[in-house]
């Protein structure tokens, strides 16, 4: 059995989950690297991420670089003595940082590798219709998200899961695969398998324009699209109601299969529901944020808020 020493480097909640089941199993956690605290919401204060809350509160040492590659970090990161890395959630590692630790440095990253390397897996997944996706351990190398698999674990995608929870699902069975895979390290009986070359799919940043809705779209699309942002960062689009633009934030949802003759992005509101004509049917909102309010389940938004006869959706 080899006697590890683990540095461990994430930031948000996603990276949490593992950094605790590996406290839990009691492996030893010399130091943590998490991002700067960075001012955050409406008053601006300052934040701490929540891996450097967490590894607080268990008396961990935590370092916060701005610069990967400062001689000062990598000075720190040296005498930390670790042999073994492992990063969840955080940023692209300098050679100089991942090829550190005499056992390696490797990776969780929430897909089936080789498919959706890139920064967004999760949200992509459910865009893209997929019906399974799953989470992959593999060690580093001068790339992003292609070295050696060590091990993989596949998750069905329920027809309405949401973002929100396969996220959750994932960073669940992502953080008992981590545990697994540090056990195989410390037995000393790790078997990686190089990644297949097959045509992947991509998991790109998500920037505002990916979140926006395209009513000529098809009814599933647009379904996808809505549930693979929900919570974060939303689909939206824009209300015009008389001759008022408004934003709209729209979170969840359900399709109703249907033929009709309305134009795409016509909305039909009754006194409890509000639907969006599409192609093959209607999207019906079931809760939705307009700019500059909160979040709200359209039976209470249609109480106080007066539709215009032709308002539309674009």
């Amino acid at each position: 059995m080899k006697d590890l020493r683990i540095v461990f480097m994430g930031t948000p909640d996603f990276a949490v989950a593992t950094l605790d089941a590996l406290v839990k199993a009691k492996f030893n956690v010399v130091g943590v690297i998490t991002a700067p605290d960075k001012p955050a919401g409406r008053g601006q204060k300052i934040q701490q991420s929540p891996v450097k809350k967490y590894a607080l509160a268990q008396n961990l040492t935590v370092l916060q670089p701005s610069n990967l590659k400062s001689e000062e970090f990598l000075t720190q990161l040296k005498s930390l003595n670790a042999n073994l890395q492992i990063v969840v959630a955080f940023r692209m590692l300098p050679k100089a940082v991942w090829q550190l630790p005499e056992y390696g440095t490797f990776n969780l990253h929430a897909s089936l590798l080789p498919n959706y390397r890139g920064a967004a897996p999760i949200n992509w997944a459910i865009i893209n219709g997929e019906t399974k996706t799953g989470v992959s351990t593999f060690f580093i190398d001068e790339k992003i998200d292609t070295g050696n698999i060590i091990l993989q674990e596949e998750v069905a995608i329920g027809d309405n899961e949401t973002l929100g929870e396969l996220h959750d699902k994932l960073m669940d069975v992502g953080s008992r695969l981590v545990v697994k895979t540090v056990q195989l390290i410390e037995k000393g009986s790790v078997a990686t398998i190089k990644q297949p070359e097959i045509e992947e799919k991509p998991a790109p940043k998500i920037f505002t324009e990916t979140c926006k809705i395209d009513w000529d779209d098809s009814l599933s699309n647009i379904y996808n699209l809505i549930r693979g942002l929900n919570p974060f960062p939303a689909a939206w689009t824009t209300l015009i109601n008389n001759n008022e633009e408004i934003k709209v934030k729209i979170y969840n949802v359900k399709k109703e299969f249907a033929s009709h003759h309305h134009k795409n992005g016509t909305l039909i509101t009754s006194k409890n529901e509000i639907k969006v004509a599409v192609t093959g049917g209607y999207i019906i909102l079931e809760s939705l944020q307009l700019a500059g309010k909160k979040q709200m389940d359209s039976k209470s938004l249609l109480n106080g808020f007066k539709f215009s006869e032709n308002a539309l959706m674009q």
